[in-house]
């Protein structure tokens, strides 16, 4: 399903009829991240079906993995309604992905190749560069997961699939206006610098640091604007009432 120039979604057809339980739910999972859907709208299977060209399996299997995130609560009888997200769950996300992203950059010192750690200062000096001359935020935040990424290579597998999960469940959106509308001009880029020395230098405690830091300046920046515009403070159960309404 993707959304058209005019903000409507409209169907998405993949090859072998149609796409797979895991590609509808990395788009519905993207399309909550981006305000397509609202906090506690409906997200009823005949509609999906008919928007993916997917069977109900499919899309139940899909809703299931987005349960899984917390992204969608599913009720017995009724389907799934889009979680309403809190400031404290956003904050606490991002307080979980720091400590993480301080532990991959300290890893990526002490076992990071010689070939992936020159990868990742590549990468990181691209980003700065970028930064430096009005990238958009939404770009510059998708360099940043790429060299994540690429660092998170040098941690165990469970240190990387808990990882995923906290990524899975943090409202990008909000990272990405955050950063758009964020009045410290330099955002959070001295900490890149910061991370990339430390990185450069293989000292895991200054490249942790810069990495914690870089997740912090993004905490603020995101909890200040849900503060701003009202959001993230509403209790979920009046929501849940008006879309019952609604169905």
């Amino acid at each position: 399903m993707e959304e058209t120039s005019e903000g409507q979604r409209r169907p998405a057809r993949g090859r072998n009829g149609g796409p797979s339980a895991a590609e509808v739910a990395e788009r519905l999972r993207h399309q909550i991240q981006e305000g397509i859907w609202s906090p506690g709208e409906w997200m009823r299977e005949v509609r999906l079906c008919d928007e993916f060209q997917v069977g109900r399996s499919i899309v139940r299997r899909a809703l299931g993995d987005l349960a899984d995130d917390g992204l969608v609560i599913l009720e017995p009888n009724r389907g799934a309604s889009v979680t309403v997200t809190t400031l404290q769950e956003v904050f606490d996300l991002y307080e979980l992905r720091a400590g993480l992203y301080g532990v991959v950059a300290r890893f990526a010192c002490i076992r990071a190749s010689g070939p992936l750690m020159a990868e990742i200062l590549e990468k990181s000096d691209s980003l700065i560069a970028d930064s430096e001359v009005g990238v958009s935020a939404a770009d510059l935040i998708h360099q940043s997961e790429i060299i994540f990424s690429l660092m998170a290579t040098a941690a165990s597998a469970d240190t990387q699939k808990m990882i995923a999960a906290v990524r899975r469940k943090t409202r990008w959106h909000w990272s990405y206006v955050g950063l758009a509308e964020s009045s410290a001009i330099r955002g959070p880029f001295d900490h890149w610098r910061t991370m990339r020395a430390g990185l450069a230098a293989r000292d895991p405690a200054r490249s942790a640091d810069g990495a914690r830091n870089i997740l912090y300046f993004m905490q603020s920046e995101v909890a200040q604007l849900m503060l701003s515009r009202g959001l993230g403070m509403q209790d979920p159960a009046p929501q849940k009432r008006r879309a019952s309404r609604s169905r």
